[in-house]
């Protein structure tokens, strides 16, 4: 508990940390987390039996595409070149995939394909949001601080409140543990936060709709992942953050709230 308690700190402190000193320790340590989040993901299916999808083509294919949007966000080249890149190295990664003539050819690419989406496409997106503030740090902090706890309410208060007060089972088959009084207190919480956030930052009609969008994604995105270990047979997506497991086990509820938060950033930018 110790050792889960001071990662949990210290994993914190390098968030809050990176979002606080400047956009580009932000770039640094998301992209880091990208990295190990992709190399992750591909190692799950290294010991299936039926799945075979590489896991050098997989993060080749993902560094790449990162690199490409992280470098037109510092404009080193225009934005419509990474954007032009994407669907061909898609194209020549599922080409690929399909070419190594393992079983399964179909359900690898799938996996190569989900790989991008689940866990690339989140963190470039984050990275994203913090460089394309038109008002860095005042707005870009404050938006992703906000939305990071708005994640962490959920997490910590489905788990308090499910402890305590939960009976019902939510999804048993899929994870055990988890109760709807749980997930009702998690999102209960997360809008009462949420109203917090649009009270101190005058903007409720960003900060209550926001909470109603990350509550319910941040708990499909722990089912998502608990589906994903369970029919691989694994307890814990990887062991670089003692106490806690992965970094996907870490970030299962944010990949799955930051794309649709995401959306929600522009359309409230573009007609609110």
């Amino acid at each position: 508990m110790i050792v889960r308690a001071l990662t949990g700190i210290v994993f914190i402190g390098v968030i809050i940390g990176s979002l606080l000193w400047s956009v580009h320790a932000v770039t640094v340590v998301f992209a880091a987390f990208l990295v190990l989040g992709v190399h992750e993901f591909y190692e799950l299916f290294k010991d299936h039996k039926t799945i075979e999808v590489s896991p050098v083509l997989g993060l080749s294919l993902g560094l790449t595409i990162s690199a490409l949007v992280i470098a037109s966000l510092y404009q080193l080249m225009p934005f419509v070149v990474p954007m032009a890149a994407i669907l061909p190295l898609i194209f020549i990664g599922l080409v690929s995939e399909i070419w190594r003539k393992k079983k399964e050819p179909i359900v690898n690419s799938t996996i190569l394909l989900l790989g991008l989406i689940y866990v690339v496409l989140p963190f470039l997106l984050l990275i994203g949001i913090h460089h394309n503030s038109p008002q860095y740090p005042e707005v870009g902090v404050p938006i992703i601080l906000g939305m990071f706890l708005l994640i962490w309410t959920n997490d910590t208060f489905a788990y308090l409140t499910g402890k305590f007060l939960g009976k019902t089972k939510l999804i048993e088959r899929v994870s055990p543990n988890k109760t709807w009084e749980g997930t009702i207190g998690g999102i209960l919480f997360t809008l009462a936060v949420g109203s917090v956030l649009g009270y101190f930052n005058n903007n409720f009609v960003f900060w209550i709709p926001a909470a109603a969008i990350i509550a319910p994604c941040a708990i499909i995105g722990d089912l998502f992942e608990s589906v994903l270990k369970r029919n691989l047979g694994i307890k814990d997506s990887g062991n670089i953050l003692p106490g806690h497991g992965g970094i996907l086990d870490r970030f299962d509820a944010t990949l799955m709230a930051v794309p649709f938060f995401f959306l929600w950033v522009i359309v409230h930018d573009l007609y609110l």
